[in-house]
């Protein structure tokens, strides 16, 4: 069961990735989402929660160069897009579609999403060396509440 959900959700993440769907392409609501906007909401969020913390001078400058650290990487994979969905365009506008270079695409797509993916759970690691385990715990105690785990 769980290897026929990873099949279905890396078949959703391919068209996804190649038609640009739920990504600020033209299948967005709002065209290309806006990389100050973006930033701007997630650092409210963070000082929000940073706020909630009571955390020190140091750890959010430490946590804030990791937050933008982040967000240039995730802004780089973005501007990645672009170029992908045009190729995946001009294969599909054509009468024999190259199949391998669809699956190039994707391929190479999910191995940059993959790869961001592994660099946000390293950010996440780094930001959870910077709170103290009273900090930490409130977080986790609250990621319960929300989620209703035990």
């Amino acid at each position: 069961m769980k290897k026929k959900l990873i099949i279905a959700g890396t078949a959703v993440v391919a068209v996804t990735l190649l038609t640009g769907f739920g990504f600020g392409g033209r299948g967005g609501h709002h065209g290309s989402p806006d990389p100050e906007r973006i930033k701007q909401m997630v650092t409210w969020k963070l000082d929000d929660k940073l706020d909630d913390l009571d955390a020190t001078e140091a750890q959010r400058s430490s946590i804030h160069a990791v937050k933008d650290r982040l967000l240039a990487e995730g802004q780089q994979l973005m501007e990645g897009q672009q170029a992908v969905r045009t190729e995946a365009l001009a294969q599909l506008e054509s009468p024999t579609p190259d199949a391998a270079k669809l699956h190039a695409l994707v391929d190479s797509r999910i191995d940059a999403f993959r790869a961001f993916a592994h660099k946000a759970t390293d950010a996440v690691l780094e930001m959870h060396r910077t709170l103290t385990p009273a900090q930490r715990q409130e977080l986790a105690s609250e990621y319960r509440e929300r989620t209703g785990q035990k």
